[in-house]
Protein backbone atom coordinates (compact mmCIF):
# COMPACT_ATOMS: atom_id res chain seq x y z
CA UNK A 1 0.00 0.00 0.00
CA UNK A 2 1.41 3.38 -0.86
CA UNK A 3 1.60 5.87 1.89
CA UNK A 4 -0.80 8.58 -0.65
CA UNK A 5 -3.59 6.26 0.78
CA UNK A 6 -2.91 7.14 4.42
CA UNK A 7 -3.24 10.71 4.27
CA UNK A 8 -5.93 11.24 6.47
CA UNK A 9 -6.52 9.73 9.06
CA UNK A 10 -2.80 9.95 11.06
CA UNK A 11 -1.74 7.59 13.81
CA UNK A 12 0.17 10.06 16.13
CA UNK A 13 2.01 10.22 19.47
CA UNK A 14 -0.72 11.49 21.16
CA UNK A 15 -3.38 8.87 20.34
CA UNK A 16 -0.71 6.01 21.21
CA UNK A 17 0.18 7.96 24.32
CA UNK A 18 -3.55 8.12 25.54
CA UNK A 19 -3.77 4.05 24.20
CA UNK A 20 -1.02 3.49 26.99
CA UNK A 21 -3.20 4.79 29.53
CA UNK A 22 -5.96 2.53 28.84
CA UNK A 23 -6.58 -0.20 31.69
CA UNK A 24 -8.76 -3.54 31.62
CA UNK A 25 -8.99 -6.59 29.40
CA UNK A 26 -10.07 -4.17 26.25
CA UNK A 27 -7.14 -4.20 23.07
CA UNK A 28 -5.66 -1.01 22.95
CA UNK A 29 -4.99 -1.48 19.15
CA UNK A 30 -9.13 -1.76 18.91
CA UNK A 31 -9.38 1.30 21.06
CA UNK A 32 -7.60 3.01 18.66
CA UNK A 33 -9.03 1.53 15.35
CA UNK A 34 -12.43 3.11 17.15
CA UNK A 35 -10.75 6.26 17.97
CA UNK A 36 -9.64 6.71 13.89
CA UNK A 37 -13.15 5.40 13.27
CA UNK A 38 -11.27 2.48 11.74
CA UNK A 39 -11.74 -1.79 11.66
CA UNK A 40 -8.78 -3.24 12.78
CA UNK A 41 -8.11 -4.67 9.28
CA UNK A 42 -8.18 -0.94 7.91
CA UNK A 43 -6.15 0.30 11.03
CA UNK A 44 -3.27 -2.02 10.52
CA UNK A 45 -1.41 0.03 7.76
CA UNK A 46 -1.57 3.08 9.78
CA UNK A 47 0.19 1.02 12.90
CA UNK A 48 2.52 -0.47 10.70
CA UNK A 49 3.65 2.36 9.48
CA UNK A 50 3.84 4.13 12.40
CA UNK A 51 6.05 1.34 14.05
CA UNK A 52 7.63 0.66 11.31
CA UNK A 53 6.69 -2.87 10.87
CA UNK A 54 5.65 -4.72 8.22
CA UNK A 55 2.38 -5.59 7.75
CA UNK A 56 0.96 -9.59 7.00
CA UNK A 57 -2.57 -10.37 6.36
CA UNK A 58 -3.24 -14.17 6.50
CA UNK A 59 -1.84 -15.55 3.24
CA UNK A 60 1.62 -14.06 4.44
CA UNK A 61 0.16 -15.84 7.77
CA UNK A 62 0.22 -19.06 6.45
CA UNK A 63 3.71 -19.18 4.55
CA UNK A 64 5.63 -19.11 7.77
CA UNK A 65 6.90 -21.89 9.45
CA UNK A 66 6.04 -21.75 13.02
CA UNK A 67 8.52 -22.89 15.73
CA UNK A 68 6.87 -23.74 18.80
CA UNK A 69 10.54 -24.93 19.73
CA UNK A 70 11.12 -21.76 20.53
CA UNK A 71 8.20 -20.25 21.73
CA UNK A 72 5.36 -23.28 22.22
CA UNK A 73 2.33 -23.28 21.42
CA UNK A 74 0.78 -22.36 24.82
CA UNK A 75 2.43 -19.13 25.01
CA UNK A 76 1.92 -18.48 21.69
CA UNK A 77 -1.70 -18.99 22.27
CA UNK A 78 -1.90 -16.98 26.15
CA UNK A 79 0.02 -13.89 24.52
CA UNK A 80 -1.42 -14.01 21.17
CA UNK A 81 1.81 -13.79 19.15
CA UNK A 82 3.90 -16.22 16.57
CA UNK A 83 7.48 -17.01 16.23
CA UNK A 84 8.34 -18.70 12.73
CA UNK A 85 11.13 -18.84 9.81
CA UNK A 86 10.11 -17.56 6.65
CA UNK A 87 12.08 -18.65 3.49
CA UNK A 88 13.21 -15.93 1.32
CA UNK A 89 13.95 -15.75 -2.19
CA UNK A 90 17.48 -16.20 -2.12
CA UNK A 91 16.54 -19.37 -0.44
CA UNK A 92 17.70 -18.21 3.08
CA UNK A 93 15.23 -18.99 6.30
CA UNK A 94 14.21 -15.31 8.65
CA UNK A 95 13.00 -15.37 11.61
CA UNK A 96 9.91 -13.40 12.39
CA UNK A 97 8.03 -12.58 15.87
CA UNK A 98 4.83 -11.36 14.76
CA UNK A 99 2.96 -8.95 17.45
CA UNK A 100 -0.48 -8.16 17.47
CA UNK A 101 -0.07 -5.48 19.52
CA UNK A 102 3.24 -3.08 19.40
CA UNK A 103 2.52 -1.90 22.62
CA UNK A 104 2.97 -4.50 24.82
CA UNK A 105 6.47 -3.71 25.88
CA UNK A 106 5.97 -6.74 28.46
CA UNK A 107 5.60 -9.25 25.87
CA UNK A 108 8.26 -7.63 23.64
CA UNK A 109 10.98 -7.71 26.93
CA UNK A 110 9.70 -11.45 27.47
CA UNK A 111 10.22 -12.46 23.42
CA UNK A 112 13.37 -10.89 23.82
CA UNK A 113 14.75 -12.75 26.96
CA UNK A 114 13.45 -16.42 25.10
CA UNK A 115 15.13 -15.48 21.94
CA UNK A 116 17.78 -13.50 22.52
CA UNK A 117 20.77 -16.15 21.16
CA UNK A 118 18.42 -15.40 17.86
CA UNK A 119 18.36 -12.45 15.20
CA UNK A 120 14.88 -12.16 14.44
CA UNK A 121 12.49 -9.05 13.01
CA UNK A 122 9.16 -8.17 14.18
CA UNK A 123 6.06 -7.84 11.88
CA UNK A 124 2.15 -7.08 12.70
CA UNK A 125 -0.85 -8.89 12.02
CA UNK A 126 -4.60 -8.48 13.84
CA UNK A 127 -5.50 -11.12 17.13
CA UNK A 128 -8.19 -12.50 14.67
CA UNK A 129 -5.91 -13.75 12.10
CA UNK A 130 -2.70 -14.93 14.26
CA UNK A 131 -5.89 -17.03 16.47
CA UNK A 132 -6.94 -18.70 13.02
CA UNK A 133 -3.21 -19.59 12.78
CA UNK A 134 -3.49 -20.80 15.63
CA UNK A 135 -6.61 -22.58 15.58
CA UNK A 136 -4.92 -24.58 13.09
CA UNK A 137 -2.25 -25.41 14.50
CA UNK A 138 -3.98 -26.82 17.90
CA UNK A 139 -4.94 -29.88 16.07
CA UNK A 140 -1.48 -31.38 15.14
CA UNK A 141 -0.06 -30.22 17.89
CA UNK A 142 -2.84 -32.32 20.05
CA UNK A 143 -2.32 -35.31 17.99
CA UNK A 144 1.60 -34.88 18.67
CA UNK A 145 0.84 -34.62 22.17
CA UNK A 146 -0.93 -38.10 22.18
CA UNK A 147 1.21 -39.94 20.22
CA UNK A 148 4.23 -39.02 22.12
CA UNK A 149 2.57 -40.90 25.39
CA UNK A 150 3.64 -44.65 26.50
CA UNK A 151 1.43 -46.61 24.58
CA UNK A 152 -0.80 -49.10 27.09
CA UNK A 153 -2.71 -52.38 25.67
CA UNK A 154 -5.94 -52.29 25.57
CA UNK A 155 -7.50 -54.36 28.46
CA UNK A 156 -10.85 -55.09 25.97
CA UNK A 157 -12.74 -54.57 29.11
CA UNK A 158 -15.90 -53.08 28.16
CA UNK A 159 -16.41 -49.57 30.14
CA UNK A 160 -19.69 -47.80 31.44
CA UNK A 161 -20.79 -44.80 28.91
CA UNK A 162 -20.10 -41.67 31.13
CA UNK A 163 -19.65 -38.26 30.41
CA UNK A 164 -16.59 -36.82 28.25
CA UNK A 165 -15.15 -33.75 29.31
CA UNK A 166 -11.64 -31.52 29.59
CA UNK A 167 -11.26 -32.33 32.94
CA UNK A 168 -11.85 -36.75 32.86
CA UNK A 169 -10.23 -36.55 29.21
CA UNK A 170 -6.66 -35.07 31.28
CA UNK A 171 -7.11 -37.47 34.22
CA UNK A 172 -7.61 -40.38 31.87
CA UNK A 173 -4.41 -42.58 32.31
CA UNK A 174 -5.07 -44.57 29.07
CA UNK A 175 -3.16 -42.44 25.41
CA UNK A 176 -5.56 -44.32 23.30
CA UNK A 177 -8.89 -43.25 25.61
CA UNK A 178 -7.55 -40.17 26.00
CA UNK A 179 -7.04 -40.26 22.22
CA UNK A 180 -10.26 -40.94 21.03
CA UNK A 181 -12.38 -38.84 23.88
CA UNK A 182 -10.42 -35.87 23.00
CA UNK A 183 -11.29 -36.23 19.18
CA UNK A 184 -15.17 -36.78 20.09
CA UNK A 185 -14.95 -33.70 22.05
CA UNK A 186 -13.20 -31.67 19.69
CA UNK A 187 -15.69 -32.78 16.90
CA UNK A 188 -18.50 -31.86 18.90
CA UNK A 189 -17.05 -28.43 19.70
CA UNK A 190 -15.74 -27.74 16.17
CA UNK A 191 -19.31 -28.68 15.08
CA UNK A 192 -18.44 -31.67 12.49
CA UNK A 193 -21.16 -34.26 11.23
CA UNK A 194 -18.54 -37.13 10.75
CA UNK A 195 -15.65 -38.39 11.80
CA UNK A 196 -13.07 -40.32 9.78
CA UNK A 197 -10.57 -43.03 11.01
CA UNK A 198 -8.08 -43.92 8.03
CA UNK A 199 -5.28 -46.16 8.50
CA UNK A 200 -2.30 -45.85 6.77
CA UNK A 201 0.85 -47.44 6.25
CA UNK A 202 2.51 -44.87 9.16
CA UNK A 203 -0.11 -44.67 11.20
CA UNK A 204 -3.66 -43.07 10.82
CA UNK A 205 -5.46 -39.89 10.06
CA UNK A 206 -8.30 -38.37 11.56
CA UNK A 207 -10.86 -35.81 9.68
CA UNK A 208 -13.62 -34.11 10.48
CA UNK A 209 -16.43 -33.23 8.01
CA UNK A 210 -16.79 -29.56 8.35
CA UNK A 211 -19.65 -27.57 6.36
CA UNK A 212 -19.69 -30.85 4.27
CA UNK A 213 -15.67 -31.05 3.67
CA UNK A 214 -13.38 -33.24 5.25
CA UNK A 215 -10.72 -31.24 6.66
CA UNK A 216 -7.55 -33.24 8.16
CA UNK A 217 -7.47 -32.36 11.79
CA UNK A 218 -4.60 -35.29 13.40
CA UNK A 219 -1.83 -37.46 12.24
CA UNK A 220 -1.33 -40.65 14.44
CA UNK A 221 2.44 -41.62 13.73
CA UNK A 222 2.32 -45.19 15.17
CA UNK A 223 -0.08 -48.32 13.85
CA UNK A 224 0.16 -49.67 16.79
CA UNK A 225 -2.26 -46.47 18.45
CA UNK A 226 -4.03 -46.60 15.36
CA UNK A 227 -5.21 -50.18 15.80
CA UNK A 228 -5.97 -49.49 19.53
CA UNK A 229 -7.88 -47.08 18.53
CA UNK A 230 -10.06 -48.40 15.85
CA UNK A 231 -10.32 -51.36 18.96
CA UNK A 232 -11.29 -48.71 21.21
CA UNK A 233 -13.68 -47.28 18.88
CA UNK A 234 -15.37 -51.38 18.99
CA UNK A 235 -15.38 -51.51 22.64
CA UNK A 236 -17.64 -48.69 22.81
CA UNK A 237 -20.31 -49.77 20.13
CA UNK A 238 -20.06 -53.28 21.19
CA UNK A 239 -18.66 -54.77 18.13
CA UNK A 240 -16.48 -57.70 17.58
CA UNK A 241 -12.98 -56.95 18.00
CA UNK A 242 -11.14 -59.56 17.29
CA UNK A 243 -13.13 -59.67 13.27
CA UNK A 244 -10.94 -57.54 10.97
CA UNK A 245 -11.78 -58.67 7.73
CA UNK A 246 -15.33 -58.43 7.22
CA UNK A 247 -17.62 -54.45 7.80
CA UNK A 248 -19.37 -54.05 11.43
CA UNK A 249 -21.89 -51.41 11.75
CA UNK A 250 -23.13 -50.20 15.28
CA UNK A 251 -23.74 -47.37 17.18
CA UNK A 252 -22.58 -45.78 21.06
CA UNK A 253 -23.67 -43.00 22.69
CA UNK A 254 -21.71 -40.42 25.27
CA UNK A 255 -22.61 -37.18 27.41
CA UNK A 256 -20.47 -33.95 26.22
CA UNK A 257 -21.18 -30.91 28.50
CA UNK A 258 -24.95 -32.19 29.91
CA UNK A 259 -25.86 -33.31 26.26
CA UNK A 260 -26.54 -36.91 24.75
CA UNK A 261 -24.57 -37.24 21.67
CA UNK A 262 -25.11 -40.41 19.74
CA UNK A 263 -22.50 -41.91 17.27
CA UNK A 264 -23.46 -43.99 14.33
CA UNK A 265 -20.07 -46.06 13.99
CA UNK A 266 -18.83 -47.85 10.19
CA UNK A 267 -16.31 -49.93 10.44
CA UNK A 268 -14.95 -51.05 7.27
CA UNK A 269 -11.45 -53.19 6.69
CA UNK A 270 -8.55 -52.01 4.40
CA UNK A 271 -5.27 -52.94 3.14
CA UNK A 272 -3.26 -51.91 6.34
CA UNK A 273 -6.01 -52.61 9.00
CA UNK A 274 -10.03 -50.84 9.53
CA UNK A 275 -11.12 -47.32 8.79
CA UNK A 276 -13.81 -45.94 11.05
CA UNK A 277 -16.33 -43.46 10.49
CA UNK A 278 -18.21 -41.69 12.87
CA UNK A 279 -22.03 -40.00 12.45
CA UNK A 280 -22.27 -37.34 14.82
CA UNK A 281 -26.13 -37.17 15.73
CA UNK A 282 -26.09 -34.49 18.93
CA UNK A 283 -29.06 -35.00 21.06
CA UNK A 284 -29.30 -31.12 21.41
CA UNK A 285 -31.74 -31.43 18.12
CA UNK A 286 -33.97 -32.77 20.73
CA UNK A 287 -33.93 -29.98 23.38
CA UNK A 288 -36.54 -27.79 21.24
CA UNK A 289 -34.31 -26.05 19.10
CA UNK A 290 -35.84 -27.49 16.14
CA UNK A 291 -39.53 -27.32 17.19
CA UNK A 292 -40.38 -23.95 15.67
CA UNK A 293 -38.18 -25.74 12.60
CA UNK A 294 -39.65 -23.63 9.17
CA UNK A 295 -39.10 -23.73 5.53
CA UNK A 296 -37.42 -20.07 6.12
CA UNK A 297 -35.02 -21.12 8.31
CA UNK A 298 -33.41 -23.09 5.79
CA UNK A 299 -31.93 -20.61 3.18
CA UNK A 300 -34.43 -21.73 0.18
CA UNK A 301 -35.14 -18.96 -2.71
CA UNK A 302 -38.92 -17.79 -2.46
CA UNK A 303 -39.84 -19.75 -5.61
CA UNK A 304 -38.64 -23.22 -3.95
CA UNK A 305 -40.27 -22.04 -0.54
CA UNK A 306 -43.44 -21.42 -2.67
CA UNK A 307 -43.11 -24.90 -4.42
CA UNK A 308 -42.74 -26.88 -1.49
CA UNK A 309 -45.39 -25.24 0.68
CA UNK A 310 -47.72 -25.40 -2.06
CA UNK A 311 -46.69 -29.12 -2.63
CA UNK A 312 -47.22 -30.38 0.99
CA UNK A 313 -50.69 -28.73 1.12
CA UNK A 314 -51.91 -31.21 -1.25
CA UNK A 315 -54.20 -33.92 1.04
CA UNK A 316 -52.65 -36.73 -1.09
CA UNK A 317 -49.61 -37.63 -2.92
CA UNK A 318 -45.84 -38.25 -3.00
CA UNK A 319 -43.12 -35.53 -2.38
CA UNK A 320 -39.92 -36.63 -2.91
CA UNK A 321 -36.97 -34.46 -2.30
CA UNK A 322 -33.80 -36.30 -3.64
CA UNK A 323 -29.55 -34.75 -3.30
CA UNK A 324 -26.90 -36.75 -2.26
CA UNK A 325 -26.02 -38.10 1.60
CA UNK A 326 -25.94 -34.78 3.99
CA UNK A 327 -27.48 -32.59 1.29
CA UNK A 328 -30.10 -31.89 3.88
CA UNK A 329 -33.06 -33.94 2.63
CA UNK A 330 -34.12 -35.16 5.92
CA UNK A 331 -34.53 -31.77 7.28
CA UNK A 332 -36.21 -29.93 4.80
CA UNK A 333 -39.33 -32.76 4.57
CA UNK A 334 -38.80 -32.21 8.69
CA UNK A 335 -39.19 -28.13 8.41
CA UNK A 336 -42.12 -29.32 5.58
CA UNK A 337 -44.22 -31.41 8.09
CA UNK A 338 -43.59 -28.91 11.08
CA UNK A 339 -45.42 -26.49 8.92
CA UNK A 340 -48.26 -28.29 8.30
CA UNK A 341 -48.71 -29.88 11.45
CA UNK A 342 -51.81 -28.70 12.99
CA UNK A 343 -52.44 -31.29 15.27
CA UNK A 344 -55.46 -32.47 13.00
CA UNK A 345 -54.16 -35.47 11.05
CA UNK A 346 -52.28 -38.48 11.96
CA UNK A 347 -48.38 -38.17 10.84
CA UNK A 348 -46.12 -41.08 11.04
CA UNK A 349 -42.53 -41.18 10.52
CA UNK A 350 -40.43 -44.14 9.75
CA UNK A 351 -36.48 -43.11 10.06
CA UNK A 352 -32.84 -44.53 10.34
CA UNK A 353 -31.89 -43.00 12.31
CA UNK A 354 -34.49 -39.99 13.78
CA UNK A 355 -32.41 -37.01 13.46
CA UNK A 356 -34.77 -34.68 15.50
CA UNK A 357 -37.86 -34.80 17.37
CA UNK A 358 -41.07 -33.68 16.10
CA UNK A 359 -43.83 -33.04 18.80
CA UNK A 360 -47.06 -34.51 18.10
CA UNK A 361 -45.48 -36.64 15.56
CA UNK A 362 -45.65 -40.34 15.72
CA UNK A 363 -41.70 -41.16 14.70
CA UNK A 364 -40.44 -45.15 14.67
CA UNK A 365 -36.57 -45.61 14.34
CA UNK A 366 -35.39 -48.69 11.83
CA UNK A 367 -33.87 -51.54 13.82
CA UNK A 368 -33.08 -54.05 11.56
CA UNK A 369 -31.34 -56.26 13.88
CA UNK A 370 -34.77 -57.00 15.62
CA UNK A 371 -36.56 -57.14 11.79
CA UNK A 372 -37.89 -53.62 11.96
CA UNK A 373 -36.38 -52.50 8.19
CA UNK A 374 -38.35 -49.49 6.22
CA UNK A 375 -40.72 -52.32 4.30
CA UNK A 376 -41.73 -54.17 7.68
CA UNK A 377 -42.34 -50.56 9.59
CA UNK A 378 -44.30 -48.71 6.59
CA UNK A 379 -46.59 -51.62 5.99
CA UNK A 380 -47.52 -51.73 9.88
CA UNK A 381 -47.61 -48.17 9.53
CA UNK A 382 -50.42 -48.09 6.96
CA UNK A 383 -52.40 -50.55 9.43
CA UNK A 384 -51.98 -47.17 12.05
CA UNK A 385 -54.52 -45.09 10.68
CA UNK A 386 -52.17 -42.12 9.09
CA UNK A 387 -52.93 -38.95 7.57
CA UNK A 388 -49.32 -38.21 6.86
CA UNK A 389 -46.38 -40.21 6.39
CA UNK A 390 -42.40 -39.70 5.88
CA UNK A 391 -40.24 -42.58 4.92
CA UNK A 392 -36.64 -41.51 5.78
CA UNK A 393 -35.05 -43.00 2.47
CA UNK A 394 -36.33 -45.42 -0.21
CA UNK A 395 -33.97 -47.66 -0.64
CA UNK A 396 -35.38 -50.74 -2.33
CA UNK A 397 -38.51 -51.79 -4.82
CA UNK A 398 -40.79 -53.23 -2.12
CA UNK A 399 -40.38 -49.59 -0.24
CA UNK A 400 -40.84 -47.88 -3.49
CA UNK A 401 -43.87 -49.97 -4.29
CA UNK A 402 -45.28 -49.92 -0.76
CA UNK A 403 -44.86 -45.94 -0.98
CA UNK A 404 -46.52 -45.52 -3.84
CA UNK A 405 -49.47 -47.31 -3.90
CA UNK A 406 -49.78 -45.58 -0.21
CA UNK A 407 -49.70 -42.33 -2.20
CA UNK A 408 -52.26 -43.67 -4.46
CA UNK A 409 -54.58 -44.81 -1.34
CA UNK A 410 -55.54 -41.24 -0.31
CA UNK A 411 -52.32 -40.59 2.12
CA UNK A 412 -49.86 -38.13 1.87
CA UNK A 413 -46.46 -39.28 1.69
CA UNK A 414 -42.91 -37.32 1.99
CA UNK A 415 -39.87 -39.28 1.25
CA UNK A 416 -35.94 -39.37 0.04
CA UNK A 417 -34.71 -41.08 -2.58
CA UNK A 418 -31.04 -40.85 -4.03
CA UNK A 419 -30.78 -39.65 -7.64
CA UNK A 420 -28.35 -36.41 -8.99
CA UNK A 421 -31.48 -34.16 -10.16
CA UNK A 422 -35.66 -34.32 -10.32
CA UNK A 423 -35.11 -35.95 -13.65
CA UNK A 424 -33.36 -38.67 -12.84
CA UNK A 425 -35.72 -39.90 -10.27
CA UNK A 426 -38.01 -40.99 -12.91
CA UNK A 427 -35.31 -42.88 -13.85
CA UNK A 428 -34.32 -44.26 -10.22
CA UNK A 429 -38.06 -45.83 -9.58
CA UNK A 430 -37.87 -47.12 -13.37
CA UNK A 431 -34.66 -49.22 -11.92
CA UNK A 432 -36.20 -50.48 -9.05
CA UNK A 433 -39.15 -52.03 -10.70
CA UNK A 434 -42.12 -49.19 -10.13
CA UNK A 435 -44.93 -48.66 -12.92
CA UNK A 436 -43.99 -45.13 -14.66
CA UNK A 437 -48.31 -44.28 -14.51
CA UNK A 438 -48.26 -45.21 -10.94
CA UNK A 439 -45.24 -42.98 -10.42
CA UNK A 440 -46.62 -40.11 -11.79
CA UNK A 441 -49.86 -40.37 -10.58
CA UNK A 442 -49.08 -40.39 -7.54
CA UNK A 443 -45.95 -37.61 -7.83
CA UNK A 444 -47.30 -34.15 -6.50
CA UNK A 445 -43.73 -32.83 -7.25
CA UNK A 446 -39.69 -33.39 -7.15
CA UNK A 447 -37.05 -31.26 -5.62
CA UNK A 448 -33.48 -31.79 -6.08
CA UNK A 449 -31.11 -29.94 -2.98
CA UNK A 450 -27.75 -28.90 -2.28
CA UNK A 451 -25.89 -27.33 0.79
CA UNK A 452 -23.41 -24.61 -0.98
CA UNK A 453 -20.55 -23.07 1.66
CA UNK A 454 -21.16 -19.26 2.18
CA UNK A 455 -18.10 -16.88 2.29
CA UNK A 456 -17.62 -16.10 6.22
CA UNK A 457 -18.99 -12.67 6.86
CA UNK A 458 -16.26 -11.59 9.45
CA UNK A 459 -13.19 -11.93 6.53
CA UNK A 460 -14.37 -11.73 3.28
CA UNK A 461 -13.50 -9.11 0.87
CA UNK A 462 -13.74 -8.19 -2.77
CA UNK A 463 -11.19 -10.36 -5.46
CA UNK A 464 -10.41 -10.41 -8.53
CA UNK A 465 -11.42 -13.69 -10.21
CA UNK A 466 -9.80 -15.00 -13.42
CA UNK A 467 -11.19 -14.80 -16.65
CA UNK A 468 -10.49 -18.14 -17.13
CA UNK A 469 -12.03 -19.50 -13.83
CA UNK A 470 -15.10 -18.23 -15.56
CA UNK A 471 -14.95 -19.53 -18.58
CA UNK A 472 -14.23 -22.99 -17.27
CA UNK A 473 -17.81 -22.62 -14.86
CA UNK A 474 -19.74 -21.86 -17.97
CA UNK A 475 -20.87 -18.61 -17.25
CA UNK A 476 -21.67 -16.23 -20.40
CA UNK A 477 -19.66 -13.11 -20.44
CA UNK A 478 -22.69 -11.33 -20.50
CA UNK A 479 -23.75 -12.27 -16.85
CA UNK A 480 -20.40 -10.68 -15.59
CA UNK A 481 -21.13 -7.57 -15.62
CA UNK A 482 -22.50 -5.97 -12.40
CA UNK A 483 -20.66 -9.33 -10.72
CA UNK A 484 -19.56 -8.99 -7.12
CA UNK A 485 -16.66 -11.29 -6.79
CA UNK A 486 -16.33 -11.84 -2.57
CA UNK A 487 -13.72 -14.53 -0.83
CA UNK A 488 -13.13 -15.43 2.74
CA UNK A 489 -9.35 -14.43 3.58
CA UNK A 490 -9.71 -16.85 6.61
CA UNK A 491 -10.15 -15.68 10.21
CA UNK A 492 -10.67 -17.31 13.97
CA UNK A 493 -14.49 -17.04 12.93
CA UNK A 494 -14.09 -19.34 9.79
CA UNK A 495 -11.37 -21.82 11.36
CA UNK A 496 -9.19 -20.53 8.66
CA UNK A 497 -11.01 -21.67 5.77
CA UNK A 498 -12.61 -18.50 4.86
CA UNK A 499 -16.25 -20.19 4.53
CA UNK A 500 -18.35 -20.17 7.70
CA UNK A 501 -21.80 -21.48 7.42
CA UNK A 502 -23.94 -23.60 4.41
CA UNK A 503 -27.35 -22.40 2.28
CA UNK A 504 -29.28 -24.84 0.80
CA UNK A 505 -29.94 -24.40 -3.38
CA UNK A 506 -32.47 -26.60 -4.90
CA UNK A 507 -34.45 -27.18 -8.28
CA UNK A 508 -38.10 -28.34 -8.41
CA UNK A 509 -40.15 -30.11 -10.83
CA UNK A 510 -43.85 -29.42 -10.56
CA UNK A 511 -45.85 -32.61 -11.77
CA UNK A 512 -48.75 -30.86 -14.26
CA UNK A 513 -50.66 -32.79 -16.44
CA UNK A 514 -48.41 -32.26 -19.53
CA UNK A 515 -45.36 -32.93 -17.32
CA UNK A 516 -47.16 -36.28 -16.60
CA UNK A 517 -48.76 -37.12 -20.26
CA UNK A 518 -44.71 -36.57 -21.16
CA UNK A 519 -43.05 -39.34 -18.57
CA UNK A 520 -45.75 -41.53 -19.48
CA UNK A 521 -44.89 -41.69 -22.85
CA UNK A 522 -41.11 -41.75 -22.07
CA UNK A 523 -40.42 -38.63 -23.94
CA UNK A 524 -36.92 -37.79 -24.48
CA UNK A 525 -34.75 -36.13 -21.35
CA UNK A 526 -34.06 -33.07 -23.79
CA UNK A 527 -38.16 -32.53 -24.69
CA UNK A 528 -38.74 -32.91 -20.82
CA UNK A 529 -36.01 -30.54 -19.63
CA UNK A 530 -37.38 -28.25 -22.70
CA UNK A 531 -41.01 -28.44 -21.40
CA UNK A 532 -39.85 -27.50 -17.61
CA UNK A 533 -38.32 -24.67 -18.48
CA UNK A 534 -41.15 -23.42 -20.21
CA UNK A 535 -42.65 -23.56 -17.40
CA UNK A 536 -40.03 -21.42 -14.84
CA UNK A 537 -37.81 -24.26 -14.04
CA UNK A 538 -34.61 -23.41 -12.40
CA UNK A 539 -31.61 -25.88 -12.18
CA UNK A 540 -29.16 -26.21 -8.98
CA UNK A 541 -26.23 -24.89 -11.18
CA UNK A 542 -27.87 -21.60 -12.14
CA UNK A 543 -29.17 -21.23 -8.77
CA UNK A 544 -25.46 -21.89 -7.40
CA UNK A 545 -24.49 -18.92 -9.97
CA UNK A 546 -26.65 -16.45 -8.80
CA UNK A 547 -25.13 -16.51 -5.54
CA UNK A 548 -21.34 -16.38 -7.08
CA UNK A 549 -22.38 -13.35 -8.86
CA UNK A 550 -24.18 -12.03 -6.12
CA UNK A 551 -20.60 -12.37 -3.59
CA UNK A 552 -22.28 -15.27 -1.15
CA UNK A 553 -20.19 -17.79 -2.22
CA UNK A 554 -17.23 -18.90 -4.84
CA UNK A 555 -16.86 -20.36 -8.11
CA UNK A 556 -14.62 -22.86 -6.53
CA UNK A 557 -17.31 -23.69 -4.03
CA UNK A 558 -20.30 -24.05 -7.03
CA UNK A 559 -17.90 -26.10 -8.75
CA UNK A 560 -17.19 -28.53 -6.19
CA UNK A 561 -21.02 -28.80 -5.77
CA UNK A 562 -22.51 -28.54 -8.99
CA UNK A 563 -21.64 -29.67 -12.34
CA UNK A 564 -21.10 -27.25 -15.38
CA UNK A 565 -24.04 -26.91 -17.68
Amino acid sequence: MNTATLATPQLNADLVQEALQQLGQRSRMNWMAERMALSEADFLPYAGQYFGMEVLDMTALRSLNPDFGLVSFGDCQRRTCLVGTLLQADGESELLVVLTDPLDTRLRQWLESRLRNHSAREALASAADVQALLVAEERSIKAMDAVQLQTEHNSGAKEESSAISISRIDATQSPVVRLVDSTLYDALRSGASDIHMETHPGGMLIKYRLDGVLEVVKQIDSMEIAHQAISRIKVVSELDIAERRIPQDGRFQVVINDRDIDFRVSIMPNLFGENAVLRVLDRKHLTGQFHALTLNTLGFAAPVLEFIREASQIPYGLLLVTGPTGSGKTTTLYAAISEINSGLDKIITIEDPIEYQLPGVLQIPVNEKKGLTFVRGLRSILRHDPDKIMVGEIRDAETAHIAVQAALTGHQVFTTVHANNVFDVIGRFANMGVDSYSLVAALNGIVAQRLLRMNCTQCATSCEVAVELVRRSGIAPERVIGAVWRRGLGCAHCRGTGYKGRRAIAETLPISDIMREQLVQRTSLAQIRQSARANGFTSLREAAVALALGGETTLEEINRVTPVE
